[in-house]
């Protein structure tokens, strides 16, 4: 019986049991090229954990490593302490749910659902025991005699969950899942895959293209590129302190700037860009510091990068009266997007700003106008180039 859980607060830090699957030095070669390269995982009891990354980055190739779609070249999988490396597919404690749905249209839901507790050879009274509380779990019962054929997108997508579901994994793995849907119907299906994780409880780990998705229902997030996982954190410290420009550029929208720091000192550190701009910022480990780099990696002469998110960013018709990391320029072109206005601001240095500003904008800013942009020392992010 597919149990719930009754607190009805979803995996937190504080409520993650032991891991579930590991995932120890592990490669993946394929005639000579290397898709995943060593890496290291470590999913709790629980958890919502996403692997985020653009296409080619190895992503799906990990996925299917601990589903035993395929085998390692080198390392490790675990599930629940064991090695998984010797045990084929069919008898690991995981189910797959794949962006094709991969359903039978000659079956109804029922039979669908049904299918792999018949493959099992589960008892009649069983299995339809098991198939109506995972049709009740998904609120599929009005769908039960349909066909694939008969049904959305979205529909298809939480048979293909029920599916996954009664089969009762250990851990549920999510291959883009909802790739196929339309935005709206994605976020709808945003909402219900966090709520079926939070009320069932189990193990979820999700691959990704789209940063928006795993930011929203994610308790972890593990950023791969070029078959290696650059970060892993929450959502937040992803978002807020990424340890590489490629994680910065890659999640949300940033404006980079290049240099080299002058100064450092244990409060600040003052970098100039390539272009002569003196862009200043809290030093790494003091404690308003977005950076997470410690000074013995980013120190004085250390070539770096300094990351500035557009909503972080402050627009004036005059000098800020702080006057740190305050830069004259002029609007280029503003672009309305209901929430926020974006602006392109180009300094008089040469680079292009974009900034995101909040509604009123319109009041003093004129195109081509003379403008000045700031932020705060604690805004701008230090990384190593």
């Amino acid at each position: 019986m597919l149990q719930a859980v009754t607190s009805g607060q979803g995996a937190t830090e504080t409520h993650l049991g032991p891991s579930d699957v590991e995932l120890r030095k592990v490669f993946k070669v394929y005639n000579g090229e290397t898709a995943v390269r060593g890496v290291d995982l470590d999913v709790r009891r629980g958890e919502f954990f996403s692997i985020l990354g653009p296409s080619g980055c190895g992503k799906t190739t990990t996925l299917r490593l601990v589903a035993g779609f395929e085998v390692p070249t080198g390392g490790e999988v675990l599930i629940r302490g064991k090695s998984m490396n010797q045990v084929p597919a069919h008898r690991r404690p995981v189910n797959t749910v794949f962006q094709s749905y991969a359903l039978f249209n000659h079956l109804d839901v029922w039979d669908n659902i049904a299918f792999g507790l018949k493959i099992k050879r589960q008892g009649k009274a069983e299995i339809e025991q098991s198939v109506r509380e995972v049709l009740q779990l998904t609120k599929l019962e009005a769908f039960a005699h349909k066909f694939p054929t008969q049904m959305s997108g979205g529909q298809q997508q939480r048979v293909a969950l029920a599916r996954a579901l009664v089969n009762r994994p250990a851990v549920l793995l999510l291959d883009e899942p909802l790739g196929a849907l339309d935005l709206k119907l994605r976020k709808q299906m945003q909402l219900e895959l966090t709520n079926l994780h939070r009320n069932l409880g189990l193990t979820f780990i999700m691959v990704t293209h789209d940063q928006e998705e795993a930011m929203s229902i994610s308790d972890r997030i593990a950023v791969m590129n070029e078959g290696r996982i650059e970060q892993i954190g929450t959502p937040s410290e992803i978002y807020e302190h990424p340890q590489t420009p490629f994680i910065a550029d890659f999640i949300g929208d940033t404006n980079f700037f290049r240099g080299k720091v002058e100064q450092w000192d244990p409060v600040s550190q003052l970098i100039v860009t390539d272009t002569g701009l003196k862009i200043e910022s809290s030093s790494p480990g003091n404690s308003n510091s977005n950076s997470k780099k410690t000074p013995v990696e980013i120190g004085q002469g250390s070539r770096v990068v300094v990351s500035i998110r557009p909503e972080k960013i402050s627009l004036s018709p005059h000098p800020f009266e702080e006057g740190i990391n305050c830069f004259k320029g002029k609007l280029i072109s503003t672009m309305y997007l209901g929430t926020h206005i974006q602006c392109m601001v180009q300094l008089d240095s040469g680079e292009q700003v974009t900034v995101n500003q909040a509604q009123g904008l319109e009041n003093w800013a004129t195109p081509h106008g003379p403008i000045y942009i700031g932020w705060k020392l604690r805004e701008s992010v230090v990384l190593s180039e």
